[in-house]
């Protein structure tokens, strides 16, 4: 499938809610934030909530963006025209297979996982008639959880991944595109194949290089730490998530996390050869190179 990209400044705000009642399963850093949005640009005439943890269901029930937070996932999701299940990878296709048949008959239920293949596949395949599953991945996440840390303008000039398979409905598609793009971010819409390649790339191989380097120097004198400047901080931020959640990403996007590791011990093999023989023109080759990639994402 052929990548789609539209800028949400193309986007005129929503006139009339797009949704009637919209459900978010497990309202952390990013369903709390998304609730937020929604609420701030008018996107769903009522939201409720489903959260595991009764004090986070409190604290859900006692927000402005919050009409009802719901002891059982089923329970949000009755009637609703649009359901987002925010939970870790490992649980999204289960989740959105038990609260689909609640749903009212056309809803549609996205997800915010940080892979697509399996999810895609798993929860399209488990939906009954009258409902549609469109993956999406909005790259709007953060090393912190949690929803002391949300905040209505965390989607807002941001990427959001829409990962429809060959035969999902485009009027779901669109639909799904649409409220992405409402609550601010600019989407590309591309296979779940070819979004697990570009995030190996992007967002996972830095969170492991990260992470190696931080494991490395954690078997260091314990005082060097003391002694880091910005530059280790900046370089290792991303270490600081939670290490149960990225092993569950990465089991899922198992394969081209491995590819995008080959890709860049290749490099780094690159590097450590010039460095071994004083090729030294080949190391500044090297650094240029990323500078010069470096500079483009400013």
């Amino acid at each position: 499938m052929r990548m789609t990209f539209v800028p949400s400044s193309f986007i005129r705000p929503a006139v009339s809610p797009p949704f009637d009642n919209l459900a978010i399963l497990a309202p952390g850093l990013l369903g709390a934030s998304l609730a937020m949005a929604v609420r701030e640009r008018g996107l769903a005439r009522r939201i409720t909530v489903w959260a595991r943890r009764p004090e986070v269901r409190q604290a859900c029930a006692e927000s402005k963006w919050c009409d009802a937070a719901c002891t059982e996932p089923e329970e949000a999701a009755r009637d609703t025209d649009f359901v987002v299940v925010c939970t870790p990878v490992s649980m999204i296709a289960a989740l959105a297979a038990r609260v689909a048949p609640a749903c009212r008959d056309g809803a549609i239920l996205t997800d915010v996982g940080s892979t697509k293949s399996l999810i895609c596949r798993e929860a399209t395949a488990a939906m009954p008639d009258g409902r549609t599953f469109v993956g999406s991945h909005p790259m709007a996440g953060s090393e912190k959880t949690g929803m002391d840390h949300a905040r209505a303008d965390l989607f807002a000039g941001r990427n959001c991944f829409v990962t429809p398979l060959d035969d999902t409905q485009t009027n779901a598609v669109d639909r799904a595109v649409r409220f992405w793009r409402d609550t601010g971010m600019d989407v590309a819409t591309v296979s779940p194949e070819e979004h697990d390649e570009i995030v190996a790339h992007i967002s996972h191989l830095p969170h492991i290089l990260a992470s190696v380097l931080s494991s490395q120097l954690a078997g260091k004198p314990a005082d060097w730490p003391h002694y880091a400047g910005n530059g280790l901080r900046d370089t290792t931020r991303v270490a600081a998530g939670g290490p149960g959640l990225w092993r569950d990403i990465l089991e899922q996007n198992r394969e081209e996390s491995l590819r995008a590791i080959e890709g860049f011990e290749d490099e780094l093999h690159r590097l450590k050869a010039a460095l071994h023989n004083r090729h030294f023109a080949t190391v500044k080759s090297i650094l240029q190179r990323g500078k010069e990639f470096r500079d483009r994402l400013s």
